[in-house]
């Protein structure tokens, strides 16, 4: 099978200043082109570091995509790097060059010397051309293997990816079906999965893979395979993934790779029916999750983040007689605030939720990571009590997608 690996250039990477999404998403990408991913590298801006990177890479993949390196500055080293590893000389790309004035004429922006270096390449490469910026990508072959340099900004790279890297990779290897089956569990933790499904694991064909992947009070199973005969190769993967799907329904949400959120949005444009939030402890997350899924505006009307007293009173018509005796962390505030939104907003669904997330605030009768959840809708509001033990992002977190997952369960039993 053939195979690729990726290498992620620049210092900003490795001390943490810039998070890689590149090799993310170009991993995505090659395994839905039939290409594995074995293995995935980010080094600095150093020379010999990159030159051993490339030594070693070539010894595990078929195809070598590299991101980072190719821009105007004296850090940038890998354009020049690579024109010396594959025996060529730096040259001036016409198109790229007339690609680089084209772009500054349009900005109506001075260009200097340093811009036009952009459109040098190595004279032993295949140029690609770069529709999104002005560095463009090099696609070298050197001894049966393939590889690509492109710019490391998000953007060009995968204008690169889409329009030139992937279909020519395809058209010049013969390529399996890379088939992946993902379904999502809330509510059990991975080693009671783990338990739970153990002889479906065991009897698993080997080339069917299965893992876990926790995140957040839920855990998500993916079975993996691959193959020749796509028509063959789904019916055998679709067989042992309704096995799957009928051991863990107690618990199964969603049997495809989606986020709560979005099973959520889903689940009421199907009734066409509206949700809105009333946080506290969470300060908008759970509006930030929302309304971060395109066309949430058919499903979700808003919210209102009440941190204090006050705003609990003056926004959600929370008592404040309940709020002195009872406290903010408590079920009978966050039903009022349940309440309160449903009268305000006027939604079919509501999630109210305070609590304490950390590090400091805590109390002997209602510790760091407590926190109250109400869900329900105009007839009934059902509040629940959490506890979490983590920091408070992760808290803030679970509270929301514990939340969400609470109303999803709601609608369907009430809805």
């Amino acid at each position: 099978m053939i195979k690729a690996t990726i290498i992620t250039i620049g210092d900003e990477l490795l001390i943490g200043q810039v998070i890689d999404t590149n090799s993310a998403w170009m991993a995505q990408e090659l395994n839905k082109a039939g290409i594995p991913v074995v293995r995935r590298l980010a080094v600095g801006d150093v020379w010999d570091e990159i030159w051993s990177a490339l030594d070693e890479e070539s010894k595990h993949a078929d195809i070598i995509l590299i991101t980072g390196g190719l821009g105007p500055t004296a850090d940038d080293i890998t354009k020049p790097l690579l024109c010396k590893y594959f025996g060529g000389k730096l040259i001036i790309d016409e198109g790229a060059k007339q690609n680089v004035i084209d772009i500054f004429t349009r900005l109506n922006r001075p260009m200097i010397e340093r811009n036009l270096l952009q459109a040098e390449v190595s004279d032993v490469c295949t140029v690609i051309q770069n529709k999104r910026g002005t560095a463009p990508g090099m696609l070298f072959n050197k001894e049966g293997k393939i590889y690509v340099s492109m710019p490391g900004v998000p953007n060009e790279m995968k204008g690169m990816m889409e329009d030139d890297v992937i279909p020519s990779l395809v058209k010049q290897f013969e390529l399996p079906v890379i088939i992946h089956r993902t379904l999502l569990t809330a509510g059990v933790g991975e080693s009671f999965l783990a338990d739970l499904i153990q002889n479906f694991e065991t009897a698993l064909p080997s080339h069917i893979k299965l893992a876990y992947l926790p995140n957040y009070g839920m855990v998500r199973l993916r079975l993996s395979t691959s193959g020749f005969d796509k028509a063959a190769t789904e019916k055998e993967i679709d067989a042992q993934f309704g096995q799957l799907q009928s051991l863990v329904k107690e618990y199964l949400v969603t049997n495809i790779d989606e986020l709560m959120e979005q099973v959520v949005g889903k689940l009421l444009l199907q009734k066409n029916q509206t949700m809105c939030t009333a946080e506290s402890c969470t300060g908008g997350y759970i509006a930030h999750l929302l309304t971060s899924i395109p066309g949430s505006s058919a499903f979700y009307d808003g919210s209102v983040v009440s941190y204090s007293y006050g705003a609990k009173e003056d926004l959600l018509n929370v008592n404040h007689q309940t709020l002195l005796t009872k406290g903010a962390v408590s079920e009978e505030v966050v039903t009022e605030m349940a309440k309160g939104a449903l009268q305000n907003i006027k939604s079919d669904y509501v999630i109210a939720v305070s609590g304490i997330m950390g590090p400091g605030g805590g109390l002997p009768e209602k510790p760091v990571g407590t926190a109250w959840v109400a869900i329900g809708n105009a007839e009934k509001i059902i509040a629940q009590k959490l506890f979490f033990r983590f920091d408070r992002a992760r808290n803030i977190q679970l509270t929301a997608v514990t939340a969400l997952n609470l109303l999803r369960k709601f609608i369907l039993e009430n809805g």
